[in-house]
């Protein structure tokens, strides 16, 4: 059972890798149709249709598909959470989520996943799991602690890619990690830095937090320099 309540308005971390760490996204199609899975399943829509069509479609998904089956569906929505970060690795990702509804994280992630997994294990002839049994939550208590969360899922995760050490001995170049998260598609870092807009986050109290990209950018350069993220280092995947 779950330890951790959801409670409307809260917010949450909530993260999951791939069983025996193996990774969950075969190629750059599949990263763009689980983005496409936490626009499509934060809804109270019956997910019936929804994974057929995910189903269908398989191994179709480009920034430009995704781009216009948003568009086309984004009348009507009732969302059951407020999305409001973003990271996918290649072998985990990473959502900072706020409780709107009752039982809506619940809801959402057991969508999610049931989901991309359809997907994944359709187009790739599997069965079986793909995902470390359920995924894993924090609670985020307090606004300091929301703010570090930001950077460690935007900056921190990508630059792992690049320093794979960097919790363990420190940042070597934080103008490097800065360009890459910068540069990093695949986490909501160019939103946060208005390089990009995106319908499937919505910044909430930290677009308030933030309200222009210097202040961000002028945050998470203090997070590396005092390696802050520290603080939080117990919600990394290891």
């Amino acid at each position: 059972m779950r330890k951790i309540k959801f409670i409307k308005g809260n917010f949450y971390h909530l993260f999951n890798r791939g069983v025996d760490k193996r990774n969950i996204f075969g190629d750059d199609n599949d990263k763009w149709r689980f983005l496409q899975g936490l626009f499509l399943f934060n809804d109270e829509k019956s997910t019936a249709n929804l994974l057929w069509q995910i189903k269908r479609d398989r191994g179709k998904a480009t920034f430009g598909v995704l781009r216009d089956f948003i568009r086309e569906n984004s009348s009507s929505r009732d969302p059951l959470v407020r999305i409001c970060a973003i990271c996918l690795m290649p072998n985990h990702y990473h959502l900072l989520v706020e409780e709107i509804k009752e039982d809506g994280i619940s809801r959402f992630m057991h969508k999610l996943g049931t989901g991309y997994v359809e997907y994944f294990n359709s187009k790739y002839d599997r069965d079986g799991s793909l995902f470390q049994a359920t995924f894993k939550t924090a609670l985020i208590d307090n606004e300091t602690y929301l703010q570090y969360l930001l950077v460690y899922i935007n900056i921190i995760n990508p630059g792992q890619l690049i320093e794979p050490n960097l919790k363990e001995e420190g940042i070597k170049d934080i103008d490097a990690i800065m360009q890459f998260a910068k540069e990093y598609q695949w986490s909501t870092n160019p939103e946060y830095l208005n390089e990009r807009n995106s319908i499937i986050i919505e910044k909430g109290l930290l677009g308030e937090f933030f309200p222009d990209p210097r202040k961000y950018q002028e945050f998470a350069k203090q997070v590396l320099l005092g390696r802050k993220f520290e603080t939080i280092s117990h919600l990394a995947l290891e």
